[in-house]
């Protein structure tokens, strides 16, 4: 995949990796809308993969192809083995996660804390390369608390690349460990995207993805023009209906007008099956609601699926009444 992005010049949008949010409902809702976005699961820890119930952590629908696990952990062999486990499942990726900073995750030594030891994050890759059969990528950030990124996110990348890494996502802000909760430093620490810019420049070779504060398809066109790949996470999530358009801004698919009613068909079905199987409604109108933005009746779709789909006994007629509840014919307001 990252090989022939590379050599053909194909760009990679993606979707990112987000604790809470993109489960396998989300990913499915949001493949309704683009046959092109790489979707990301939320990071699954080493440990639970092996010792967890693995059909719930690690079970999908086929529908959400192309998609990408992404691991937590700091021991290669634990690593390997997880990757070995999560290769029956059919992932078209297995990415590490060295960005993220919360505290649970700086206890188990991994996540962002782990940009202080790029040679163990290079033995990591090796480990799960040499377990996998498909593209095994990296997901970082800048640099931790006092580092200075300029010095420390060449090194990194060099050891990781050397190690193995097909892809490198790099999330352009620092983390800082000490003093800041996860959700601040998702927006506190400065963007600084003319480093990342920078570190395409200097490895033309790599296959290297951006991610963090890309808000609209507009900035995400600007940064695919310097890099290999944009990831896009909270604006992807709130604002799902941005997803309709990818395929034709960013991939050159050919223009077809949204078909929302086949959307809201197809998510009535697939929740039809998951309760089937003793899922709840909500579970999947959870992630809709951010559908519709601009749309006149956008405000009482969310109160629909926020209220309705909770009750019990709720069931599809949910998501019939929220979508009848927008004006979808007239489009978004501008």
């Amino acid at each position: 995949m990252y090989a022939d992005a590379l050599k053909n010049g194909r760009k990679i949008f993606a979707v990112a990796p987000m604790i809470d949010w993109t489960d396998r409902h989300c990913r499915y809702f949001h493949r309704q809308m683009s046959g092109h976005a790489l979707l990301y699961t939320e990071m699954v820890v080493a440990d639970a993969i092996i010792h967890g119930p693995r059909d719930r952590l690690l079970s999908f629908s086929p529908a959400e192809h192309p998609v990408a696990l992404q691991v937590g952990g700091s021991d290669p062999a634990k690593l390997a083995e997880a990757v070995r486990i999560a290769s029956d499942y059919g992932y078209d990726e297995i990415n590490l996660n060295v960005g993220c900073p919360s505290d649970r995750v700086q206890s188990g030594t991994f996540g962002a804390c782990l940009m202080r030891t790029p040679e163990l994050v290079a033995d990591c890759v090796a480990a799960m390369k040499a377990a996998a059969s498909v593209p095994v990528t990296v997901k970082c950030r800048i640099g931790v608390d006092d580092q200075e990124p300029e010095a420390v996110l060449p090194d990194f990348l060099a050891r990781v690349v050397g190690a193995g890494a097909d892809a490198i996502w790099i999330h352009a802000r620092k983390a800082w460990l000490q003093g800041l909760s996860p959700k601040e430093n998702r927006d506190i620490p400065p963007l600084d995207y003319a480093l990342v810019h920078r570190m395409k420049q200097e490895n033309a070779d790599v296959f290297l993805g951006i991610n963090g504060g890309i808000a609209d398809l507009e900035q995400a066109a600007e940064h695919l023009a310097r890099m290999d790949g944009v990831m896009v996470g909270r604006a992807a999530y709130q604002n799902a209906g941005l997803l309709a358009e990818v395929d034709e801004r960013l991939f050159g698919a050919p223009h077809r007008e949204t078909d929302w009613l086949a959307i809201r068909d197809a998510m009535k079905s697939y929740a039809e099956g998951v309760m089937a199987s003793g899922g709840r409604l909500n579970h999947i109108t959870r992630h809709m609601v951010g559908l519709f933005q601009g749309f006149a009746g956008a405000r009482r779709y969310r109160q629909i699926l926020s209220t309705e789909s909770t009750k019990p006994g709720a069931g599809v007629e949910v998501i019939d009444a929220a979508f009848a509840a927008v004006d979808i014919a007239a489009g978004p307001k501008h």
